[in-house]
């Protein structure tokens, strides 16, 4: 976890609280990413603030005082002058609003809770097919392809991508799945589409001999004079990163556009939610929430698809 800022003041309830709360989190399997986000929130901004008022207690927190905790994260200003955007206030706020949710249920009083402002959400890009097909297609090597594909068929996180050992690729009947191990240690099987699969098999039975990890994408260069490691996410952001310049894109192009392309494209193909939510990892509340920019043509070419698959009206066509 990350460090907390130390400030001179005497550690009150309200850290205590907080202290109690991030081992919960840590005990449910948060991911350090999340953690160092909850951490840097809570004792990096919010804290201060609260010494700075005089609020070391939870039952100070009224609904006058988070009022004026919001109002002055929507006063501040960057490093280069300019305001702080709602995302990045709302991106303060939640893990508050977390610690309180969690102060509620453990039988704490709790007053109020910060309010996050209304803000417009983005309109995502997405890459389309052919896109895809284009990253894959410029990569030299067979190892920074698959990449490329698993992404865009498979729809993995980019960490889930880098922890993916040999003994992950799971055979059943006609069918090969991918076991993945997501967020909270949650493990999936996600369906590996049949002209993949040979493909996985060659990068495994090819990786270099004597190595100890067992990861299914292993660097180019030995550390040093050692062994081959597991390729890092920070190694699989430079293998996307490689991929738009050599196929000339302008677009800005990260891993999780490319898991987000993908579930676009599910959802345009007519998958149903819950399976979608199924595979991916992801709560249809968040899928609800988050694929908004499907377009009414989207809807209808559903809606239609729908009706001519459907019995009830077969009779009718």
């Amino acid at each position: 976890m990350a460090a907390r800022p130390i400030n001179g003041a005497a550690t009150s309830p309200l850290r205590l609280l907080a202290d109690d709360y991030l081992s919960n989190c840590r005990a449910r399997g948060l991911s350090p990413r999340s953690e160092h986000q909850y951490t840097y929130s809570l004792y990096s901004v919010f804290f201060p603030w609260c010494e700075r008022e005089g609020i070391t207690d939870l039952a100070q927190l009224d609904r006058r005082a988070v009022d004026r905790f919001t109002s002055e994260l929507l006063a501040r200003t960057t490093a280069a002058g300019q305001p702080l955007s709602k995302h990045s206030v709302a991106t303060y706020i939640r893990p508050i609003r977390l610690l309180l949710n969690w102060a509620s249920r453990e039988g704490e009083e709790v007053k109020a809770k910060p309010q996050v402002p209304r803000r417009e959400r983005p309109i995502r890009d997405v890459l389309s097919r052919a896109e895809l097909d284009e990253l894959e297609r410029v990569m030299p090597h067979e190892r920074d392809k698959l990449i490329i594909r698993i992404f865009a068929d498979c729809g993995l996180r980019l960490e889930e991508l880098t922890r993916l050992d040999a003994g992950d690729l799971i055979r059943g009947g006609r069918h090969v799945h991918l076991r993945v191990h997501g967020k909270r240690d949650r493990i999936r099987d996600v369906p590996l589409p049949p002209n993949l699969v040979r493909r996985v098999e060659r990068l495994i039975a090819n990786r270099p001999v004597g190595r100890t990890s067992d990861a299914i994408f292993l660097s180019h260069r030995r550390r040093g004079l050692g062994d081959y490691d597991a390729l890092t996410t920070g190694g699989v952001y430079q293998v996307v990163k490689e991929a738009v310049a050599r196929a000339g894109m302008s677009k800005r192009v990260f891993p999780h556009l490319l898991r987000h392309s993908w579930m676009t494209e599910m959802l345009r193909c007519g998958m149903n939610p819950i399976q979608l939510s199924f595979i991916a990892g992801a709560s249809t509340e968040v899928i609800a929430k988050n694929y908004a920019h499907l377009t009414r043509d989207d809807a209808y070419d559903a809606m239609i698809r729908a009706l001519n698959g459907s019995p009830a009206t077969a009779g009718h066509r």
